[in-house]
Order: structure tokens, then C-alpha cells, then sequence
């Protein structure tokens, strides 16, 4: 387990006051506490001598006071400076001329203005702690409530004692407390994403569970590699060595196995359940056809095991001599046999209750292993990030370059587009037409799949349809992969059947969409290695940086890191902000390094 250096509540002290204050700016350590920076400075050192526009503290002694109706205006005699100055405040309030008495003497700060020839000084205040630079928070804490917590708690000692290296502690303090006021330099930038990073990537470690195992591989799937009819690629060996590890691990698995579209990630799959033997293994997919897909593929690769296929229309019944099972959430509501290892395929097609779900569900004394498989592709930082709470494997290579030409169409481009599909379906290839809607709607400047149709089955035949709503959604893919030539569908598409003569797809409203979609969509096209197409629809006008992006780039990772850019990334502790920038200074997209380095870091201290 991780040791207290890393905890997510470090010793802070136990004064209850204290844990309030830290509840409201919602941080929970020192080094959560160090990264609110200051936003600015008050420099209240004595001036010697005046810079306009500036901010200054002068020691002075008021000589006369004067009111008019829209201003109060004082005279002081400025003994730093041995020299007369008026100081003129705006709109002041009656209290306001309590703070100069004539006669008495103080230090007091405001804004210096040369103005023809004579220095002012503008909304002078009366202040106290004088010879210090002063840190200005924005936070929704009150000015001096948080910087008497600051300085009570951010130190280069207790910082180091939470596990933060000694250099990046001073830096940070010196943030907090600098000899002279600065913009943020590179040295500390640097600091404070370093720190961030530990502190998420701390707790994300700290979230995590091991569970004791008696399910212990002792397989090997080298002799099942070399019987397949292809060569694995390197990614996919080293996902499935990742794997084998984790099996003869002493504590459950808890691994996501991260690919690209058309990665391979099946085989994956298949060579997990190799080495899980003899112990039996159970994979749940989110709908039937990719069940069915799976389970023929299953029959075809692993043919010397005992395979089952279980989903709402299978009749219950002892499952016991079976190897593998693969089935839909029907296993979720049915007993299932001892199992070693538990599997979820597009794992985020599912909710976190079913994961949990299913991995309580088999029969088991002790926990079973717990793989998860997507087709959504990570950012390798976020990868690393993640990898602090559940292991992270990424399959980035593909078995063969997929050739997509993408281009972003418009309306004057439409007979060209009808064209193409025509030219597609006398080569018997198919093509795909996403809508963004069901039905027609005032606020979306787009046709629905219901005003589409009809233009579409009088100008073409064997047209299909169907959309989320659907309920007989999976046989409408079923009987278009076998006899259709255009599919309309919403984005129900995105994940799913294989079709082998899906050679173009149309993305009604692109813009609309967030570029994993858009890629989920893509990769419906050319799963044989067909010469294929995607294009990219939209009414709006001018040049689009983000659709163009996209055009250009292949890999499902570059499109995660493009995503970043534009979208910025989700929170893996709370759940929350999924299209909002969780980190203060952190940029996911350009980081990967001082990710590394905190990764390290944090491996040294466990």
C-alpha cells in the first residue's frame, strides 16, 4: 500500500477552525494549499522614489484636509521623500476622514500620478504592516484570514515531509513569499505543476484497492500466439505480458487496456483468457451484436475451449462446464459460475454500478481478476495520470494502415458527395449517413433522420434506417451489413457491428460532435482495408481549426491529445468538470514530462 508520505491528509494541524477554512478553498494538504498562488503583490515597502502609475507607501504627516462634493483631498508632508504631495480620493465615504486626523503621522498606500507636472497620490489608504510584500489571493477566503493560513502552514518543511523534493518545497514557498515581486518565472511554473500533479496523482494512489487472490496463472499463450494465422503487433505482445504479470500477481488485477480503433484489443481479450487457465473467464459486452461478433470470433480462435453465449433470450441453465463466457448485461441477472477472471469490453459504454456489478457477481471466495477494454483512446499523459489508480496498458499500432481519405464538405458541395455515394455502391461497397437528430427541431440547424429519409429511398434502394430509440436497432445493423447499401443512423453507430463493405460515412453536423466521436465514427469505415472515406458536414461557414485537425490526423491518441487542446480534460477524483480544465496549471497536452517525473517520484516513496 502507499505509504503516509503521500497520503491525500497529510499532518495538517487538528485545530477545527483550521479544517474549515481548508474545507472552503477545498484542499486537504500543504501542497494542495501551495499551488493557490498568489495573483498579485502588494509591495508595502517604503518607497524612495515615485514611479507613475504605480502603486507607493510613503510615511506622512497629514497637514490639511479637504472636501468637495465628489472628492476628499489630503496634503501630506511625505518624510521618505522630504517633499509636499496631495493625495485625492474618489467618491469617498464618511468614514473615510477619520483615517486623517490633521496633524498626525502614518504610513499610508496608493497610486502615484504625474499629472501636469504635479505627483498625486490616488485613493491613498492608511495601512499597518509597512517593510513587507504583502500576496494578494483570490480565493473565498477573506485577504487576511488567507494569508495568516499561508503562513502558518506552507512551509519548506512541511511540504518535504508530504514527499515534495526539497528544491521545488523552497521554490513553492518562495512563490508565497518573495524577497521582490515577480511575474511567475519557468523554475516556478514548473513548481507548481509538479506539485499539482503530486497532490491529484497522491490521492488518485491513495483511491486504490488491493485485493488478495487465489486465481494465479501458471499458462502461457505463447504456443496460441503462434498458431494464429498473422503476426501480433508489438503493442498487442506487450499488452498481453502486461497481463500475464498482473495474473501471477499476489492481489487482483485491476487493469483498463486502452485501443485505437481496429487495434486488435479482441485478441487481447482472447489471450487473456489462455493464460487464465484453467480457471474459468467471463467477458461482457454492451450490446448483442458485438456479443455475437465476439463469440463467433471466439469459436474461430480458441477453438479448444468451451465457449457459451449468454444474453436475454438464452435460457438459464448451469454454466459450469463452460470456459468462456461471453454475454450482454443479461449476466447481470443471472448466477454465474466461480470465474478467475471478469471481463468488460467498451467499458465505458457501461455504468460504474454494473462494473462493480459484475465483478461481486460470480461465484467467487475471492476477488477475480478485472480487466477493462476501450476503444476510446487516451492521451498517453492522462494514461499515466490514471495509471497512479488502476494499471494502464495502450495499444497505439494497428494491424494494417487504415487508408481514410477525411475532407470537410458544405452545401455547394453536395452533388459531388451524391456522386461518390453512387460510384461507392456500384463497387457494392456501403455507406453510412450520421444525423445528429431523430425527429425535426427549431434550434438545430440540421435535417433529422425522419425529414432525410424520404429524399434518401427515392433516390436510392435498400436504404435502411434506425437510431437510439430503436428498439429493433441491432437487427436493422444486422440486415444492413448483409443485403444494405446506405445506413441513416444517429451516432448508436459510434461502437458496435463490423461491416466489411463500409467503405463511407457521411457526419451530419460534425461540429457538433467531440473528435472521439467523429474518430468512433471513422473507424466504422475501411475494417478490411478498403479504400475509405469520411465526410465531414457542415453549415457553418469560414475556415474550421478543429474539424481540419482532425482531417489531417489518423491515430485515436493524437486525437485525444487534439481533444485536449480544444476541450481541455475530465477529473478523475470527482467526477466531475468532464469538458471543463480540472487543473490550475497544468496542460494536459504538453506536460507528459513533469507527469513522468512526478510518476517517479511517487514510485520511490511507495
Amino acid at each position: 500500500m502507499v505509504k503516509s508520505a503521500i497520503l491525500a491528509t497529510p499532518l495538517l494541524p487538528s485545530n477545527e477552525e483550521t479544517a474549515k477554512k481548508l474545507h472552503t478553498l477545498g484542499v486537504s494538504s500543504v501542497t494542495a494549499l501551495s499551488i493557490l498562488a498568489p495573483s498579485s503583490f502588494e509591495d508595502r515597502r517604503l518607497s524612495h522614489e515615485l514611479t507613475h502609475n504605480a502603486s507607493c507607501v510613503i510615511d506622512a504627516t497629514v497637514e490639511h484636509i479637504a472636501r468637495t462634493p465628489k472628492t476628499l483631498k489630503i496634503t501630506f508632508f511625505v518624510h521618505n521623500l522630504e517633499a509636499t504631495l496631495e493625495g485625492v480620493i474618489f467618491a469617498p465615504r464618511p468614514y473615510m476622514i477619520h483615517q486623517f486626523p490633521k496633524g498626525t503621522r502614518g504610513f499610508f498606500s496608493g497610486k502615484a500620478m504625474l499629472e501636469q507636472g504635479r505627483w498625486q497620490i490616488i485613493q491613498p489608504m492608511k495601512i499597518t504592516a509597512v517593510g513587507t510584500i504583502v500576496p494578494v489571493y483570490k480565493t473565498p477566503l477573506r485577504a487576511d484570514v488567507m494569508r495568516r493560513l499561508v503562513q502558518q502552514l506552507v512551509t519548506v518543511e512541511a511540504l518535504c515531509s508530504e514527499g515534495i523534493p526539497q528544491a521545488i518545497a523552497q521554490t513553492l514557498y518562495d512563490i508565497h513569499f518573495p524577497t521582490q515581486p515577480k511575474p511567475l518565472n519557468e523554475q516556478q511554473l514548473h513548481a507548481l505543476k509538479f506539485a499539482e500533479l503530486y497532490d491529484y496523482m497522491g490521492r488518485l494512489r491513495h483511491k486504490r484497492r488491493f485485493h488478495p487472490t487465489h486465481y494465479h496463472s501458471s499458462s502461457s499463450a505463447d504456443e496460441w500466439m503462434k498458431s494464429l494465422p498473422f503476426e501480433l503487433t508489438h503493442d498487442q505482445k506487450n499488452a498481453i505480458a502486461d497481463i500475464a504479470h498482473d495474473l501471477r500477481a499476489p492481489n487482483a488485477a485491476r487493469r483498463m487496456i486502452v485501443g485505437d480503433v481496429g487495434s486488435g484489443k479482441t485478441m487481447v481479450i482472447f489471450a487473456s483468457v489462455v493464460l487464465m487457465q484453467p480457471y474459468r473467464s467471463l467477458l461482457m459486452a454492451p450490446t448483442t451484436i458485438l456479443a455475437n461478433q465476439l463469440y463467433e470470433e471466439a469459436q474461430k480462435y480458441l477453438p479448444h475451449l468451451k465457449t457459451v453465449l449468454v444474453t436475454s433470450a438464452t435460457k438459464k441453465g448451469s454454466l459450469e462446464e463452460y470456459d468462456f463466457i461471453i454475454g450482454t448485461h443479461a449476466v447481470l441477472h443471472r448466477p454465474m459460475p466461480e470465474c478467475g477472471l471478469v471481463m468488460v469490453d467498451e467499458q465505458h459504454r457501461f455504468g460504474t454500478a454494473q462494473r462493480h456489478a459484475l465483478t461481486k457477481l460470480t461465484d467467487n471466495d475471492t476477488a477475480p481478476h478485472f480487466l477493462q477494454f476501450s476503444a476510446t483512446p487516451i492521451p498517453r499523459t492522462l494514461a499515466m495520470i490514471e495509471s497512479a489508480h488502476i494499471d494502464v496498458s495502450l495499444i497505439v499500432q494497428t494491424p494494417f494502415v487504415k487508408n481514410i481519405a477525411t475532407k470537410v464538405i458544405h452545401k455547394n458541395d453536395f452533388t459531388t458527395l451524391l456522386e461518390h455515394i453512387r460510384a461507392e455502391i456500384a463497387q457494392d461497397h456501403q455507406v453510412l449517413i450520421v444525423y445528429p437528430l431523430v425527429e425535426q427541431s427549431e434550434s438545430i440547424n440540421y435535417q433529422s433522420i425522419e425529414e432525410a429519409r424520404g429524399y434518401w429511398e427515392s433516390k436510392f434502394n435498400n436504404v435502411y434506417v434506425t437510431h437510439g430509440k430503436d428498439k429493433e436497432k441491432e437487427q436493422v445493423l444486422i440486415d444492413f451489413r448483409q443485403t444494405g447499401s446506405i445506413l441513416l443512423a444517429t451516432t448508436v453507430v459510434e461502437v458496435g457491428i463490423s461491416l466489411p463493405r463500409l467503405s463511407t460515412v457521411v457526419i451530419v453536423g460534425a461540429e457538433r460532435l467531440g473528435l472521439s466521436t467523429l474518430h468512433q465514427l471513422r473507424g466504422r469505415v475501411s475494417r478490411t482495408g478498403l479504400q475509405g472515406y469520411c465526410y465531414l458536414y457542415t453549415n457553418t461557414t469560414g475556415k474550421n481549426e478543429r474539424l481540419e485537425s482532425f482531417g489531417s490526423c489518423m491515430s485515436g491518441f493524437e486525437i485525444a491529445a487534439l481533444d485536449l487542446k480544444f476541450r481541455k480534460s475530465g477529473d478523475l477524483l470527482e467526477g466531475r468538470l468532464q469538458s471543463g480544465n480540472k487543473f490550475r496549471w497544468v496542460d494536459m497536452a504538453e506536460d507528459e514530462e513533469i507527469v513522468r517525473e512526478v510518476k517517479e517520484c511517487l514510485n520511490k516513496i511507495n
